[in-house]
């Protein structure tokens, strides 16, 4: 079942001294929580004055924060993003609906259970856990369909995977 709130980053540490927050983002890139004017912290809604991209990370100022001091409070804190405030490109999902999903080749074989995604910088590698760990590019030559709602990745293998 796909969750409602999906975890987005975590506030690393403050940045400046008007109670701005450095977020270590957890999406491909930095500028997709800049999109957002509303976070969720502790399951309530954090209401976002400002959100820019600097040097990979966000920076934001987030209503009711404002000084460092404020700010320091919130370092360790996870961000939420609503999924219904979220607009993704046709054919891309969630990595967080694909985790667990059954990974098949071609042919319909399961190959095991998609276990982790590791970001790596010229693609995204699955990691695939079944009689055996695979190691899979996330690239279209390799990864041919992600169905987060049938909860099922099918993959093409090559000699050596």
């Amino acid at each position: 079942m796909k969750k409602q709130y999906l975890e987005a980053g975590q506030i690393v540490n403050t940045h400046g001294v008007r109670g701005e927050v450095r977020i270590q983002p957890w999406a491909d890139e930095a500028a997709f929580l800049t999109r957002f004017r509303r976070f969720y912290m502790d399951g309530r809604p954090v209401k976002v004055r400002s959100c820019r991209v600097h040097k990979e990370m966000c920076i934001a100022a987030l209503e009711g924060v404002e000084d460092v001091n404020a700010a320091m409070a919130l370092k360790g804190k996870v961000i939420f993003i609503d999924r219904d405030e979220a607009k993704l490109p046709p054919g891309t999902v969630f990595l967080q609906d694909i985790i667990g999903a059954k990974v098949v080749d071609e042919a319909g074989h399961t190959l095991g259970v998609l276990e982790d995604v590791m970001p790596e910088p010229s693609a995204s590698v699955l990691v695939v856990k079944g009689d055996r760990e695979i190691l899979i590019p996330d690239v279209p030559a390799f990864v041919l369909k992600k169905d987060a709602d049938a909860g099922v990745v099918t993959v093409r293998l090559i000699d050596g995977m």
